[in-house]
Parts: C-alpha cells; sequence; structure tokens
C-alpha cells in the first residue's frame, strides 16, 4: 500500500527540493463559500481565523463556550493545523442566548474575522473552493525546471491524487480500515468508522488514477469515459469521443474521472469501464467493505486544476505560490509535481 504514485511530469522526481510550513504563515488558506449566508436564522455562522489550530478541537470548543452538543457544530472540512487557515463554523444555538464570540475566542491562536447567522448547519463538503498562498523555504534545484514545471501545471493541471493527509500518519488508516475489512471489529466512533470509509474510497480512486498516469491518459477521455462537469459534482457518460468532446476537456470544461466505491454498478462504460475493474480486481475485500457499509458509487474528477496560479521566487532559495482549489483538492498533490517537500515544522523561518 505504500508503493509511490507516478508523477505526471517528472520521470522519477521532481526537480527541486523544499521545506514546507517553517512557519504557520508560509501555509495559509481561506475558505470560500458557494453561496451567500441569509442574515438570519437558528445557526450562527463563525468565520475564524486560525493558527496552529485544530478544526476538530476548535470545533468543540465552540460547542463548550456555547453549551449545546458537538453535533450541532458544523464545518466544511479539516484544515490543516500547522498553518495560518481562515474557515467557516456554524454553531446551532436556537433560542440560546449568543455568547461574546470575540472575548471567548480572541487569542494569538483564534481570531474572529465575522459572524452571521443562516438557517441551515454547515455541511462537510459544503465549499466553493480554498484561496492558497504558500511559501517554500531553502529550494534547492533547477530554478528554470521548476518555472517550466509551472507553466505546464497552470496548462494542463496535475493528477488529482488524494494526499497522504487522507491516509493518517504512516497510513495507519489504511492498516485499520485493512484489519476492519478482514473481519475485525468496526470502530464504535461515529467520526473515525467516517474516516476510514473515507481513506479506503481513496486508496481505491489513487490506484485507478496512477494506473491512467502510467499509461498516459489521466487527463484525456477514453471511450466510455464518465466524465465529471467543472466544478461539480454532476457527470455524462460519453460513449464516444469526437472533437467536441476533445476540445471541451481541453478547456477545462469537464474532466475525466475515477471511481469512489460504492454500492451499485459502475456509471462509466466501454474501454474505460474494463480498465477500472482490471486495476481494482485485486482489491475485492475493500470493494465489499465499502458496499457493505451503504455508501454509493460516486465520482471524482481525475484531474486537478490550479485556478489563477501565479508564482514568484523572492530569494534565491525560496518560492511563493498563489492559487485556488476546488473543494476536497490538496495543495500538496500539485505541489508534489513541483518539488519534493520535507516538513519543517518548528524550524526557524530565516
Amino acid at each position: 500500500m505504500s508503493e509511490a504514485l507516478p508523477f505526471a511530469y517528472a520521470v522519477n522526481s521532481p526537480p527541486a527540493t523544499a521545506l514546507i510550513r517553517c512557519c504557520p504563515e508560509d501555509f495559509q488558506v481561506v475558505e470560500e463559500l458557494p453561496f451567500t449566508l441569509s442574515g438570519e436564522g437558528e445557526h450562527v455562522w463563525l468565520l475564524l481565523c486560525k493558527r496552529n489550530t485544530n478544526t476538530v478541537w476548535l470545533a468543540r470548543r465552540l460547542a463548550r463556550i456555547a453549551g449545546v452538543r458537538s453535533v450541532d457544530v458544523g464545518y466544511a472540512g479539516l484544515k490543516d493545523r500547522h498553518a495560518l487557515t481562515t474557515q467557516w463554523f456554524s454553531v446551532h444555538l436556537g433560542r440560546k442566548k449568543e455568547p461574546n464570540w470575540a472575548a471567548e475566542l480572541g487569542t494569538e491562536a483564534v481570531q474572529v474575522v465575522k459572524v452571521i447567522r443562516h438557517p441551515r448547519k454547515l455541511r462537510r463538503g459544503a465549499l466553493k473552493e480554498n484561496r492558497f498562498q504558500l511559501t517554500l523555504r531553502r529550494l534547492q534545484g533547477d530554478r528554470e525546471a521548476v518555472n517550466r514545471c509551472l507553466v505546464q501545471i497552470k496548462a494542463e493541471g496535475v493528477p488529482n491524487y488524494f494526499g497522504p493527509q487522507r491516509f493518517g500518519r504512516e497510513g495507519q488508516n489504511l492498516d485499520q480500515v485493512g484489519q476492519w475489512f478482514a473481519g475485525g471489529r468496526p470502530p464504535k466512533d461515529r467520526y473515525l468508522r467516517g474516516l476510514l470509509l473515507s481513506a479506503a474510497r481513496a486508496f481505491l480512486f489513487n490506484q485507478v488514477l496512477a494506473e491512467r498516469v502510467r499509461a498516459a491518459h489521466w487527463n484525456q477521455p477514453l471511450p466510455g469515459e464518465a466524465l465529471i462537469l467543472d466544478g461539480s459534482h454532476g457527470f455524462f457518460l460519453a460513449e464516444t469521443i469526437d472533437e467536441t468532446l476533445q476540445a471541451r476537456v481541453r478547456c477545462f470544461d469537464c474532466h475525466p474521472s475515477g471511481p469512489l466505491w460504492g454500492r451499485g454498478s459502475l456509471p462509466s462504460g466501454g474501454i474505460t469501464r474494463a480498465f477500472e475493474e482490471k486495476v481494482l480486481a485485486d482489491s475485492v475485500l475493500w470493494r465489499k467493505g465499502l458496499e457493505g457499509e451503504g455508501l454509493k458509487q460516486e465520482r471524482r474528477s481525475l484531474r486537478l486544476v490550479a485556478a489563477d496560479l501565479e508564482w514568484s521566487f523572492p530569494t534565491n532559495d525560496s518560492l511563493q505560490l498563489y492559487f485556488r482549489l476546488p473543494a476536497g483538492a490538496y495543495a500538496t498533490t500539485m505541489l508534489r509535481e513541483v518539488v519534493e517537500l520535507q516538513e519543517a515544522r518548528g524550524l526557524s523561518s530565516s
């Protein structure tokens, strides 16, 4: 399960190395919602800027401050702890008195940016995108090759792998789900159960994508492709591929997709379906485990496009990047094509 995922552009490794997260300000993320908040309702939505702070821990703290259950606090997704992230949370207060959020939360670690009411809870995945500002330090390697690679990524995208953080430290989530599906006891904790199921689906998806990268058609539609619409979860079956569809894929209007495994038949067909079935033929235990938990077949884009990608070299040994990614995508997935990253938590940024 630890087999290295193939690169789209580099032969064996990216053209440079660098340190990431020398300080929280080197990894900045801002969430963008896909809708406008109404200003009225039983749920208080808070936009919080957190530094070196865990999402789940902060959600539980909000529940304690408000005197509500943990389930009454919503957030769209987990954000990096070792970073400076601006993230939305919702708290179902009902008729309870609203706390003084700034007084309760205002510290060096957490700042209240905005407070607004809305009728509904913030659900997982309910994001339009994330905006990133990243600084990589101690950059070593061929700067011109780095620049060429970024130009290519801006024009063509990168394979949309699930990042290693989905699988836990040293792949522990995969070890646990493997034991579970092999006949072990399922986790009692609902959150952990969902985390392990997500890791299993991500692992199978990465297998399919890796094989399409090796076959050099991860960003090209095959006959029977389930083409996913850009910025959407919706997809359509393309039994044959003509120049019109090729053009739509080239301009990022739609993307080839891969399976997020669950019950039901694969929505792909023809060559694409045969390819996916062959890649996952030896993963019967995992496929049946996911089906047994009631998950349904879904699709995920095989290609990740970094919108508005810009970069600069502020010093001879640093690289700064600005870009936007859709919800569920990983910044490190894009960066792995450019630089081999080493975590630098706690090191000086000088």
